[in-house]
């Protein structure tokens, strides 16, 4: 029940990453690739420049789509890549602000909270805005935000601030979608930037795995037996916070929406109400859709049963930790006014029109 393979589509380990992206521009005809960058963008780039807000996302490969296959109208307009689990260098990521960069409306960052990510993206953000003041240009319009919306690595008994904090996750997933799409409505970069933080602060994802994933030109980093299954893994094998026996889904799914409603982030977030929510069920990248298809069933009745009303709920593959057997749980906190509440949603079900994105027809 808990295999996983060591064996991959691979000509050279060293190429994989550039050649998936010749492959995902060859099968998506609106978006261009910088090959010696590893950035993704929109073709239509310089006319998006000067009508709204640009976002880019980042960071390691391995967790297709993210971020290059959510590049396209109503998401992203660019995502920069580094290798398998390590993140762009700053030099890449400078590259792709210097392309996307709308001098009119300014453009946000969006980045997952791994170290790498957070210094080399920071750096670069620091660099561009040194850059444009030497030129003689006033002060760039560029904001960074970051996502940690990981419940698996947070002590309950422990202040979650301390230490490097909450892993990025699928949240980021959301942030992309509800900013992007916020940005291509005409919005302000102050206004992306409020919906983003606001995604941010509100998204609280925990995953499970039934073993780690095999990394190609590396192989299986660890192995679980059969009958266990690592509660919290993470998207790059990350230990998780507890490695159990593998019980039916209809007591583990309710468990995990325990485990999140219980999170001091989450408390912290909604006191004692019982807010609507945004349920996000997210595949890993080795699960069965005939699995994903029970999971988020339990998900939404779990998620109902304890007072939370799911007012969306959204299956696929979003962000995946290559093939690794196993889902992930996101639960976004809704506004409790009304109409910021059908403001939000609006925006979610806005289609979006790249590969990565499964829009819903309501």
């Amino acid at each position: 029940m808990a295999t996983s393979t060591g064996k991959h589509f691979v000509s050279d380990p060293k190429t994989l990453v550039k050649d998936s992206l010749v492959g995902l521009t060859i099968a998506n005809p609106h978006l261009a690739f910088d090959e010696k960058e590893k950035v993704i963008y929109t073709k239509d780039l310089a006319a998006l420049r000067k009508k709204q807000v640009t976002l880019f996302c980042g960071g390691g490969a391995g967790h297709e789509p993210s971020h290059a296959g959510f590049v396209g109208p109503s998401m992203l307009t660019a995502a920069v890549s580094g290798h398998v689990f390590a993140s762009p260098t700053s030099s890449q990521v400078l590259s792709c602000l210097r392309r996307v960069y709308s001098e009119e409306h300014g453009t946000l960052v969006v980045i997952k909270n791994y170290t790498g990510d957070v210094l080399n993206f920071g750096r670069a953000v620091e660099r561009f805005k040194s850059e444009r003041v030497n030129q003689g240009h006033p002060m760039p319009k560029v904001d960074m935000v970051v996502v940690g919306d990981d419940v698996g690595v947070v002590n309950p008994n422990d202040d979650e601030e301390g230490g490097v904090g909450r892993r990025g996750l699928a949240g980021t997933v959301l942030v992309n979608k509800l900013a992007g799409t916020l940005a291509a409505n005409g919005a302000s970069l102050g206004q992306v930037k409020e919906m983003a933080q606001y995604a941010i602060s509100h998204t609280f994802t925990l995953g499970c795995a039934l073993n780690a994933a095999s990394v190609p030109g590396q192989g299986m980093p660890r192995t679980l037996s059969n009958n266990e299954i690592e509660i919290g893994m993470g998207i790059h094998n990350e230990p998780g916070f507890e490695k159990t026996t593998l019980k039916p889904a209809n007591e583990l799914v309710p468990g995990l929406i325990d485990h999140i409603v219980a999170s001091t982030p989450f408390k912290k977030c909604t006191g004692q109400g019982k807010p609507r929510v945004v349920v996000f069920v997210n595949n890993l990248g080795a699960t069965s859709n005939l699995e994903l298809g029970l999971v988020t069933k339990l998900a939404a009745e779990a998620a109902r049963e304890r007072g939370y009303v799911p007012e969306r709920v959204l299956q696929g593959t979003y962000m995946t930790g290559l093939a690794m057997p196993g889902v992930s749980i996101s639960l976004l906190v809704l506004p409790d006014d009304a109409a910021q509440r059908a403001e939000l949603l609006a925006l979610l079900d806005q289609p979006a029109h790249c590969p990565g994105w499964v829009n819903q027809t309501n």
